[in-house]
């Protein structure tokens, strides 16, 4: 690495060197300085792009296209080199050798920089390695090692074994194909002459042999995937059919019930209708019936009455004629079976007309006692809202009640308060008093405290027992509850003696 980089240096050195020269000289660049930048920028910039490839590579980002700048700055170089040193007249073999010599030094230099790129690379990118070609398959066999080369770097063929033996397969098989057709390939088929038409595109014989064959099962796959979907769709479609069928029926079939539900509804209602007609009919029938039946009956019961009469008045005058009496009393006999028959008749016409009326009473009463169900119902509903409405009036009375209550004991309250008030009033005004003649009796402070435990006293009704000793302590800031005692004790003596404030 160490004579690398020396190299490297020593190249780099000489090619500034004479480029450096050539510029100033041949390139009229102004001044020395000037071709020294020239010479300093090219070889930079073919540093810098170096170090930012091998950069990349290290960072697996590599970028492909950079080389190619590379390349074309240091044949700039060369040629740059090899022009310093032409001469300016006529060339000589020796003119030529100079000029040679000028142009190795970049070649050494940009070729110990490949020679550090690529070590650098296979380190940081070991599975982008590729077999090189041997040096003397490209002296030997220059336009095939190019056809391989070539195949390699486009279809990604890394060995380059693999690629001769792909290449030496090719060549056998074509050698095959010629004696199987008599040397003649024209003769061959499409599918026979796949392998030498693909094998620039990166194919091996036995792929391209088998790529009809894979091709057509593709085709088939394909078309097999289309009937799938064209199958999947009809499917679907028939599927989407059938339910939209199968709603159309349903929904028709809860047309036909409902219409089958008014029908009969309907059928009933018209049914009933016809009933209570019919009924009504024959209930007018029959009382029309029954009508004509005692209008027949009472005529014959006249007609019989008067036949008896006429049958008595016979009787009467015909005592002297007994046979035609007798006659006579036999067809009034027989009319009177008549009678008699024509009043059973009107009786069962009469009890056919009775149970009929009773059916038509039967059935109002029925609706009347469905009626009264109903208006006892409303009734309790009636009632039941009224309880209702007694309990929330009810209730709204005793939170009035209530309502009057609070109002009441809080204007009792603030009577209280206001009298209490009035109290302490009175009391502080007592007190400023007697404090004012204690002040104008100038009496001692002990008087003074005794004189205010005795208006404590009767503040609190005149019983000094009422009067505990704390409050004593707490008013006169006095600590023994001795103390406190013998002021009470002074105060009711003082009390007793008359003392008023």
């Amino acid at each position: 690495m160490a004579a690398a980089l020396v190299l490297a240096g020593i190249g780099l050195y000489l090619s500034f060197g004479h480029v450096a020269i050539f510029a100033f000289q041949r390139l009229h660049f102004n001044s020395l300085g000037k071709g020294q930048l020239f010479a300093g920028g090219v070889d930079t910039g073919i540093m810098v792009m170096i170090a930012v490839d091998l950069l990349m590579a290290w960072l697996k980002r590599p970028i492909s296209w950079i080389r190619y700048p590379v390349w074309l700055l240091t044949a700039a170089t060369v040629v740059l080199n090899a022009a310093s040193a032409a001469p300016r007249g006529p060339w000589e073999t020796l003119d030529y050798i100079a000029a040679g010599a000028h142009g190795t030094v970049p070649v050494l230099f940009i070729m110990v920089v490949e020679v550090g790129r690529d070590a650098i690379d296979r380190v940081v990118r070991p599975d982008l390695e590729r077999d090189s070609i041997p040096l003397v398959r490209w002296l030997l066999a220059p336009v095939a090692t190019a056809r391989i080369y070539r195949r390699m770097r486009l279809w990604g063929v890394d060995s380059y074994p693999e690629m001769v033996r792909r290449d030496q397969e090719l060549i056998a098989y074509e050698q095959w194909l010629k004696r199987k057709h008599g040397g003649d390939l024209a003769q061959a088929t499409e599918d026979e002459l796949l392998p030498m038409k693909m094998a620039p595109y990166g194919y091996t014989v036995a792929q391209a042999l088998a790529m009809p064959d894979e091709q057509e099962r593709a085709a088939q796959e394909r078309e097999e995937e289309a009937e799938r979907r064209r199958l999947d769709a009809q499917t679907r479609s028939e599927v989407a059919k059938a339910e939209a069928e199968a709603d159309r029926l349903r929904a028709k079939g809860k047309v036909e019930t409902v219409r089958a539900e008014v029908d009969g509804q309907t059928g009933q209602a018209r049914a009933h209708a016809r009933a209570q007609v019919s009924a009504a009919e024959r209930a007018a029938e029959l009382e029309q019936e029954a009508l004509d039946r005692a209008v027949i009956a009472e005529a014959r019961a006249r007609e019989a009455e008067a036949e008896r009469k006429e049958a008595q008045e016979r009787e009467t005058k015909a005592e002297a004629d007994l046979h035609a009496a007798d006659l006579e009393r036999q067809a009034a006999q027989k009319r009177k079976e008549a009678a008699e028959a024509d009043r059973v008749a009107a009786a069962e016409a009469q009890a056919v007309e009775t149970q009929t009326i009773a059916e038509a009473r039967e059935a109002t009463a029925e609706a009347d006692r469905r009626a009264a169900e109903t208006e006892k119902a409303a009734a309790e509903t009636r009632l039941a809202a009224a309880e209702a409405d007694r309990k929330k009036a009810e209730e709204i009375k005793l939170q009035e009640e209530a309502l009057a209550d609070i109002a009441q004991s809080k204007k009792a309250v603030a009577e209280a308060e206001k009298a209490a008030a009035e109290t302490r009033l009175a009391a502080a005004e007592t007190e400023q008093r007697a404090v004012e003649a204690e002040d104008v009796a100038k009496l001692k402070p002990r008087e003074r405290a005794v004189r205010k435990v005795a208006r404590m006293i009767l503040a609190v009704g005149g019983d000094a027992d009422q009067l505990p000793l704390a409050g004593i302590q707490h008013e006169l800031a006095v600590t023994s509850p001795g103390t406190a005692s013998e002021y009470r004790q002074e105060a009711t003596e003082l009390l007793a003696s008359g003392y008023r404030p």
